[in-house]
């Protein structure tokens, strides 16, 4: 039964994390019921969900890394470097000053409710302006900046935040700014993976490699169908439907945590 609860855990994971529904707030629903995980558990599917993003845009990382010397890639990797970095020394900075909410139920499902209303003005917003595929230099900065504040609000979700903050900044065209949003995220959650998981290495804390290698697998395989069906979705359709079972799900969550059923 343990390892079936690593197959939930993985399909959890793989769905929820680059869907602008925030993954954080699921995990913590499903480990509640199917028993808490390790940091380096979390970690590691995390690093399953980045995989499969990274396998469905191989070729525009190849495309970029040996056209370098063509000058739209290269001004598109200055702007990739540059919200990767500003995300790094930001994200950095606000470790050390120990700014960053708990992950537990109350500011996650506050996040999620204030994250969908948010969701739901800005597309009206983005809307409004012509449409654009272009990724500024102000958009780069945007989505650098974007980053850290998912990070420092748990339930905010880092794909919404970075693909609403491209759109309502001059990134009009969803795909396009899904795609710059993604894009920055591969190394920025690869780093930030690393990090964390350098960090566990001699905790003491026993672990079910087994169990994590299953839910590792699922996470990548069902990331990788999520990501591919959303890229498709968002040609023809908002991200209403995100925004709305994003605050359903926040008020179910504050419902339980007022219950006592989650905490």
């Amino acid at each position: 039964m343990s390892y079936f609860n690593d197959v939930i855990l993985g399909v959890i994971e793989g769905i929820t994390e680059f869907l602008p529904i925030s993954s954080t707030g699921h995990l913590l629903l499903a480990q509640h019921w199917l028993g808490a995980r390790s940091d380096t558990y979390n970690i590691v599917i995390q690093a399953g969900a980045i995989l499969a993003v990274t396998l469905i845009y191989w070729r525009r990382l190849v495309d970029l890394a040996t056209g370098w010397r063509d000058p739209a890639n290269r001004n598109y990797l200055a702007k990739l470097a540059t919200a990767f970095l500003l995300t790094a020394v930001l994200g950095v900075v606000v470790k050390k000053a120990g700014f960053e909410l708990p992950e537990t139920v109350t500011p996650i499902a506050w996040a999620l409710v204030i994250g969908g209303l948010w969701m739901l003005l800005a597309e009206n917003l983005a809307a409004r302006l012509p449409d654009s595929a272009a990724i500024t230099w102000r958009v780069a900065v945007a989505v650098g900046i974007a980053q850290v504040v998912a990070g420092v609000f748990p339930g905010t979700s880092r794909s919404a935040a970075t693909i609403f903050a491209a759109m309502l900044l001059g990134t009009s065209n969803r795909a396009a700014a899904t795609e710059f949003a993604f894009l920055v995220g591969i190394p920025t959650m690869y780093a930030a993976s690393a990090y964390q998981l350098i960090g566990q290495v001699g905790s003491g804390v026993a672990e079910d490699w087994t169990g994590l290698a299953i839910a590792f697998a699922v996470s990548t395989v069902t990331a990788f169908v999520s990501v591919k069906w959303l890229l498709g979705y968002i040609r023809t359709n908002r991200f209403t439907v995100f925004a709305i079972y994003r605050i359903v799900f926040g008020i179910l969550l504050l419902g339980m945590g007022m219950a006592g059923i989650v905490s």
